[in-house]
């Protein structure tokens, strides 16, 4: 490490994770000596807590089911000038966060997200690969420029990402969330290969990839809702326009040709169309208002915290 005058907290949110987390705990404790290990456990019905513990790691609980609890739990709870936060799994690469912590100290960054580069078949299953592949490409259409792999639960946060950060998922969505949030204040990140190892023998994943792939999806379709609204209801706008206009074509010709107005429901219907398309619009210019304000509130909470010194 290149500052070990810092104080580093290392994160293990669990559930059931008895076979794995003594090993998650050695080797962080061999690759970051002078780090404090916090183990997070969420009502896990194995011998979690006693393995932990056993192991050397502060263990603490969180009752509410679900992953953004137990971070967000974490994150209000810990206080350090630099977080990792690793599964407890085992997958990944206790020996890579030196070398993580080292570019968020010296680059002056906010986070450092472990960008997985699995080293057995069995380690990244094809749905998971291509689910996050395909949400990674959604979240870069919505949000600009995003990560090779925000589905990462290895990342390094500085002490101002953590502190200004509001956690409000609940689940696995909780990495997508992490990742906007990065990219809406345009925080300085970047992403680090590490290796990325299948779980050992015993452990078993908790994610599901189509119901957790869908609630991931339905996390950026909320957010994108939140932090752009002006595009989001302006889109549905246009949408309801092009539906009012194309059912007021037909009513229009009829009315020049022969003077009437025959099919009135017609007319009725595309009129309260483009009303709901105006409203939509008005509100997404309202909604962006709010928005624009919350985004500075966001920022000046994280300038509130003092940056890293490197020197």
């Amino acid at each position: 490490m290149t500052v070990p005058a810092l104080r580093v907290a290392v994160l293990v949110p669990c559930f059931n994770e008895e076979a794995a987390v003594a090993a998650v705990v050695s080797d962080f404790r061999k690759a970051l000596p002078t780090a404090e290990i916090f183990v997070y456990d969420n009502n896990s019905r194995d011998r979690t807590v006693e393995v932990a513990r056993a192991a050397g790691a502060i263990v603490r609980s969180e009752r509410r089911q679900g992953k953004g609890h137990v971070v967000r739990r974490m994150f209000a709870d810990i206080d350090a000038d630099i977080y990792v936060l690793v599964d407890g799994d085992a997958t990944y690469d206790a020996p890579s966060a030196p070398r993580m912590i080292d570019a968020l100290v010296n680059d002056h960054l906010d986070m450092v997200v472990g960008f997985r580069v699995d080293q057995s078949v069995a380690a990244y299953r094809p749905g998971h690969r291509t689910g996050n592949w395909m949400l990674t490409s959604f979240l870069s259409a919505v949000f600009g420029q995003a990560f090779k792999d925000i589905l990462s639960g290895y990342r390094v946060f500085s002490r101002r990402f953590v502190k200004s950060f509001p956690v409000l998922s609940d689940g696995f969505e909780i990495e997508t969330e992490l990742s906007v949030h990065a990219l809406e204040l345009a925080l300085p990140v970047v992403e680090i290969e590490t290796p990325y190892y299948a779980r050992p023998e015993g452990s078993f994943s908790k994610l599901n990839t189509w119901r957790d792939g869908f609630r991931i999806l339905g996390t950026i379709l909320k957010l994108y809702r939140s932090e752009k609204p002006l595009r989001f209801f302006t889109l549905i706008g246009i949408f309801l326009m092009l539906a009012s206009i194309g059912l007021a074509i037909p009513v229009v010709i009829t009315f020049l040709e022969e003077g009437v107005v025959p099919r009135l429901p017609t007319a009725v219907l595309s009129m309260g169309l483009m009303i709901v398309a105006v409203l939509s619009v008005s509100s997404g210019l309202v909604l962006d208002t709010v928005t624009r304000g919350r985004r500075e509130m966001k920022l000046l909470a994280y300038l509130s915290q003092p940056a890293i010194k490197s020197d």
